[in-house]
Formats: structure tokens, C-alpha cells, sequence
């Protein structure tokens, strides 16, 4: 008779079976309303390829800023869904970006290019529109664009910028065209810098017609100072006029609200105009990870096919699904009865690891899925110490029940230890990855390390509940045979 602890396990993996072979489905691309597509990685995909140069090459500290500039952008283009890109360090003051198949490159390649330097600046009563190119303290001799386009090259960012304060108002501006930089220099009086990352967000709301809003808020002294510039500066100081605070992106004016009243919590809302959800999720990701440290340019933009052959990974899937089966086969003639329940325990951790890959998501590259084959093999291997250890204990005398119980939990010790050694292994190659900005190996580390956690719940959890289901049913005392004795 199955015990009570066992059927909870076996519904549990009949549950997770299920779950595990739905979203491994090749046609299924949405789970709970989550994209849930393969994403496939250069050498198999294709995608962009981005060479950013420094405007300033003969900079002495350009070493230290490129590599800052090059976490920075791997963070960014992360931000947007985009795994495992490379981002690497080209000769002294280069930059090279491939990213893998993504919707819209050019906004990708905006976003990276952008210098991400966020000012609130003193306007005092000059009221610029938006997207008019000015001159801070932070930047004294900006460049004016043929096209002023503040994120995306293809849409018009029309945001105005409203304190939580009820009695603020603002009315948005309409772009207009600029042929000239302002002489002035606008003093600043906070930066991007002042802004809490963990404030970011994004929602709905606006002057009654739920236009995209991104929230901010401001973190250490900047609220004070914020509050204190807007309890000295505004309309009713300042005789009835309007008092402007611009909002500034890389010199570019985002919004020149006026203020209307004292702002004493330093919290904001940027509301997006035309640009959409979209346009705020962007903004919210270009603050969130911090401005570069570099301004870059783009020296070359080219899309790039993929390194493999149709051919090559024909015949690496082709070589994967083999070995599999030849594993899968000398499970089963070596260890008869148990090798046929960890054949099956190995179909759910292949269905699991696929859905977890899908679902986290990872991005199959040929390395990671090398790291997916190689953890395969660790799964079969606990297999392998469990039933040698079964086996052992038959030959000693013991009862079936017994040496089951005693074979599984004599050869844990082993199991554990390996596997720890291992996933420490994978710890130490995706720190280097992610040091050196080599994705491809953060890619291998990863699969191997979700491989060897799903194995250690196949070959335990799993193997074990199917063994008990099988004994408890059958009376297999004497027939030793069927577990290679």
C-alpha cells in the first residue's frame, strides 16, 4: 500500500509533469499571459551588431569609463529582455554590441547609445519646448542634432513632469524646431544621481486621460534640496510669475514645469506623451542604470546572421538527441527495472529544465546547451551511485525494501557533495562571465547549474517515488534480476 507522504509526491510530480511538458511544447508561446518563445542567441539566431566609439579617445582615464560604459549598456540592454548580448571592449576606445534577435534594434541602439545623464536645472523664468537642446553646468557645449529625437528614433517624447502635490499643475508643450543652441548656461540643482533606483515605475495617469506616467522619487539630501529650491522659488515668491524648472535628458529639455507650490517630499511623475508605454518603460530603464560614463557614438551598425550553419545545428541536435537515447539505453539494459524508472525520471527533467528555460527565460546558445548535455549526464550519474549502492546491498543479504531505502540514502552524501562542487563550479564561471562580459560563458554556467538542481529533485525525489509506487504494487522479493543482481 502507497503511504499517505508518497501519494502527496506522486501527485506533486504528476502535477509538475504536466505543467513541465505544457509550456516545453514547441507551439506554446504564452503561459499565464507570459511570453514564454525559445529565445535564441547570436550564433543561432542572428541579430545586431553596434560599434560605439568614444567622442573623446585622447581621455587618460578612457580605460576605467569604457569599462563602466560597457556594464552599464549589458545592463540596459538586459533591462529590455534581451539575454545574454555581448558586450565587450574593442582596442583603446571601442565598444562592441551584439545583441541577439530582438524586435526593435534601433530603439535598442538608442537606448545604448544614449549618454543617460538626467539634470534638473534652474530655468528661472525661460521656458524651452520639448526637445530643445540647451546648455548646463553639466555640459556647457552640446551638440545641436539635425533631428532632436530625446529616446527613440522613430516617435517624439512630449513628457511634462507633475509633483505628487495636488496643487501643482502643468500644461504640456508642443516640440518645435530649433536652429540654434541657447548662449545661457543653466545652472543644476539635482541630477539623475539623486534619484532612488527602487522608486522607479511606471503607470497610468495624467490630466484625466490616463496618459503613461513614470514615478519617481528623490533619495538622501536632494529632497531637502529639492524642497528647499521649490519653497524659495515659485509663483508666489516670485510676484505671480512663472518660475521654471526644467527637466533635462543628455541637454535635451524633457519638460519645463513651472512651480506652483512648495514640493517637500521630492517626489515626481515624468508623464509620457506620444511615446506610449513603451516610451515610459524606456525612460525608466535608461534612470534606473545610470548614465554612462563616456559619451559614445556609432562608428558602425550592421546585422549579422547566425555563426552556425542550419547544417551544424541540424547535426548538433542530431548528436544531443543520440546521446540522450544511448544513455537512456544503457540505463535500461544495465539496470533493468530501476534504469526503466530513471529513464522516465530523466523524459521529466529534460520536459522541467526545457520549461524553466523557457520560462526564466534563458537564451539557447550552443554553449548553454552544452551546459544542459553535460548536466544530463550528472543526473544519470546519481542514478548510477543509487542503484550500484542497491545493488550492493542485495548482494548482502538485505530485503529489497531495505536495500532501496538504504542505497538511497547511502549514497546521498556522494550525490551532495559532487553536485555542490559542481554548482560552485558554475558560481565561478558565471562571476567570470559576468566580470569579463563573456555572456556565452554566464549562458553555459547557468543551464549547467539549473540542470544539476533539477537532476538532484529528478534523481532523488522522483526516482525514489517511482521505485515505492512499483514495490508497493508488486511483490519483487525474489526476483533480484530485474534490478541487475
Amino acid at each position: 500500500m502507497v503511504s499517505r507522504r508518497e501519494r502527496i509526491w506522486l501527485i506533486m510530480i504528476i502535477a509538475l509533469a504536466i505543467a513541465a511538458t505544457y509550456t516545453a511544447l514547441p507551439g506554446t508561446d504564452r503561459v499565464l499571459d507570459r511570453d514564454v518563445h525559445v529565445r535564441q542567441g547570436l550564433d543561432l539566431s542572428g541579430g545586431s551588431q553596434v560599434l560605439l566609439q568614444a567622442t573623446n579617445c585622447a581621455d587618460p582615464n578612457l580605460a576605467t569609463s569604457l569599462d563602466n560604459a560597457r556594464q552599464i549598456i549589458e545592463r540596459r540592454v538586459n533591462g529590455l529582455g534581451v539575454s545574454e548580448p555581448l558586450v565587450q571592449i574593442q582596442g583603446d576606445c571601442r565598444i562592441l554590441v551584439e545583441l541577439p534577435a530582438i524586435d526593435n534594434p534601433a530603439d535598442a541602439i538608442a537606448l545604448i547609445q544614449q549618454t543617460g545623464r538626467l539634470e534638473f536645472v534652474d530655468a528661472n523664468a525661460d521656458s524651452y519646448t520639448d526637445g530643445t537642446v540647451i546648455r548646463t553646468a553639466g555640459n556647457t557645449s552640446p551638440t545641436l542634432p539635425s533631428t532632436v529625437t530625446p529616446i527613440s528614433p522613430t516617435e517624439t517624447l512630449t513628457p511634462t513632469v507633475t509633483p505628487i502635490s495636488p496643487t501643482e499643475t502643468l500644461s504640456p508643450t508642443i516640440p518645435g524646431a530649433q536652429t540654434a543652441i541657447p548662449d545661457k548656461v543653466y545652472p543644476v540643482v539635482m541630477t539623475g544621481a539623486d534619484l532612488d533606483p527602487n522608486k522607479l515605475s511606471v503607470g497610468l495617469g495624467g490630466v484625466g486621460n490616463n496618459q503613461p506616467e513614470v514615478h519617481f522619487a528623490l533619495q538622501g539630501n536632494a529632497v531637502q534640496t529639492f524642497g528647499q529650491f521649490t519653497a524659495q522659488h515659485n509663483e508666489t515668491v516670485n510676484g505671480g510669475q512663472p518660475y521654471y524648472m526644467c527637466i533635462v535628458l543628455d541637454n535635451i529639455v524633457q519638460s519645463c514645469p513651472s512651480i506652483k507650490t512648495t514640493i517637500p517630499d521630492g517626489s515626481g511623475v515624468i508623464t509620457v506623451g506620444q511615446g506610449g508605454i513603451d516610451e515610459a518603460n524606456r525612460l525608466v530603464n535608461l534612470l534606473r542604470y545610470g548614465a554612462l560614463p563616456v559619451a559614445l557614438q556609432v562608428a558602425q551598425s550592421r546585422t549579422i546572421g547566425p555563426t552556425l550553419g542550419e547544417d551544424s545545428i541540424r547535426a548538433s541536435m542530431i548528436a544531443g538527441i543520440i546521446g540522450l537515447l544511448t544513455v537512456a539505453l544503457f540505463m535500461l539494459l544495465y539496470y533493468r527495472l530501476p534504469g526503466l524508472l530513471a529513464d522516465l525520471a530523466l523524459i521529466l527533467y529534460a520536459l522541467t529544465v526545457f520549461a524553466l528555460f523557457k520560462l526564466i527565460p534563458v537564451t539557447l546558445t550552443l554553449p548553454g546547451i552544452a551546459g544542459f548535455v553535460l548536466s544530463v549526464g550528472v543526473a544519470v550519474d546519481a542514478n548510477i551511485l543509487i542503484f550500484e549502492r542497491m545493488k550492493e546491498e542485495l548482494r548482502a543479504g538485505r530485503r529489497l525494501r531495505q536495500a532501496v531505502e538504504v542505497g538511497f540514502e547511502r549514497a546521498w552524501p556522494s550525490i551532495r557533495d559532487s553536485n555542490i562542487s559542481t554548482l560552485i563550479t558554475c558560481g565561478i564561471l558565471f562571476w567570470f562571465g559576468n566580470a569579463f562580459g563573456a555572456s556565452i560563458v554566464k549562458g553555459f554556467a547557468l543551464t549547467l547549474a539549473l540542470g544539476v538542481l533539477v537532476s538532484l529533485f529528478t534523481a532523488i525525489r522522483v526516482t525514489r517515488t517511482l521505485l515505492h509506487l512499483v514495490l508497493d504494487r508488486m511483490n519483487l522479493e525474489e526476483r533480484h534480476r530485474l534490478f541487475g543482481v
